[in-house]
């Protein structure tokens, strides 16, 4: 049952529309049952039961039958008085970009006109037009209705199984190219990667240098050179030849401390020096020729990953294709 909000009609300034799709509400509805009625009245068998058991009915109706188009043409030329109105409103209030664009987008209103069978079915979507826009004022609220709630749900249903099952065969479809059976991954490799390759060096010598920038400026770096130094310290402090340093009277313990003074810095200066020089050459010759071709370990390590990433694909599928509206059904 719609339940009219009388206090947003107000705040709307839109009384003199909702008058007019009151009126306009009314007469699609009387018009459509004339439709619903005439139609039915042509079958031969309803119409001998109606001359049999209602005859007064029958005999009242016969005339608005035989004058039937006529009938419908008087409803068509209302219909299309109302929609000229709104499209010179349209036009003054400019609504759309171009003025031609109103007939256009209710083409339905048209169509609806069209004094024939077929066409005339499109004269319930201007009655869903004019309760669309009550609705969009807040007039009336369609989601208390239980028509909008019926139609509604189906329509989730309709959309959550058309698109699980795109989504399971999406899944499917990573899942046999990651697992091997395609050159997915040997494509990305040679037509998005390598034609990037210059660009990769480029970005890769950047981040290198700006790495060794940030470790030598001295507020910036300074945590890092610390963390650096006290490693160093540590690895020379427990190494075994350093150690003897100790044993020598008086100057073994400042020894100690120099040389681990000397050795942190060093290594600090030396990483810094390599990060620096890292030019867009550097690293591709680095990519090209400094590192070896992946041992047994590693590809075994890489095919582990791909059965990681294949058991969470299979995990993400089974709880997609999981019938939600079941839930809500129940």
């Amino acid at each position: 049952m719609l339940k009219f909000n009388f206090s947003n009609l107000r705040k709307s300034q839109q009384t003199p529309w909702f008058i007019i799709d009151a009126i306009m509400l009314g007469m699609l509805t009387i018009n459509l049952l004339l439709i619903v009625f005439d139609s039915l009245f042509d079958v031969v068998s309803i119409n001998d039961a109606l001359h049999q058991h209602l005859p007064a009915i029958a005999e009242a109706y016969q005339p608005i039958h035989d004058n039937f188009l006529l009938i419908d043409l008087i409803f068509i030329s209302i219909f299309l008085v109302e929609f000229f109105i709104r499209w010179a409103v349209a036009i003054k209030e400019k609504e759309y970009l171009r003025w031609y664009f109103f007939p256009f987008i209710h083409w339905y209103d048209l169509v609806g006109c069209i004094p024939v069978t077929t066409a005339r079915v499109f004269r319930l979507l201007r009655i869903i037009s004019i309760l669309h826009r009550l609705h969009k004022y807040r007039i009336v609220d369609l989601k208390d209705t239980g028509v909008y709630r019926f139609f509604r749900f189906y329509y989730n249903v309709f959309i959550e199984e058309l698109s699980d099952r795109i989504v399971v065969k999406v899944l499917s479809d990573v899942q046999q190219d990651i697992s091997g059976d395609s050159d997915l991954l040997n494509r990305i490799q040679s037509q998005v990667l390598a034609p990037r390759r210059v660009v990769l060096h480029h970005w890769l010598s950047s981040l290198a240098l700006h790495v060794g920038d940030s470790i030598a400026d001295q507020q910036v770096g300074e945590s890092v050179r610390e963390h650096i130094a006290l490693s160093v310290s540590d690895a020379v402090r427990n190494n075994a030849q350093v150690q003897t340093l100790t044993y020598l009277p008086v100057v073994g313990s400042s020894i100690e401390r120099l040389l681990e003074t000397a050795v942190a810095d060093i290594v600090v200066q030396a990483i810094v020096n390599m990060l620096q020089d890292m030019t867009p050459q550097r690293v591709g010759d680095i990519i090209d020729h400094g590192l070896t071709a992946p041992s047994v370990a590693e590809q075994a390590l890489t095919q582990e990953v791909l059965g990681m990433v294949n058991e969470t694909i299979e995990l993400v599928k089974e709880h997609v294709s999981v019938q939600q509206w079941k839930d809500k059904l129940d």
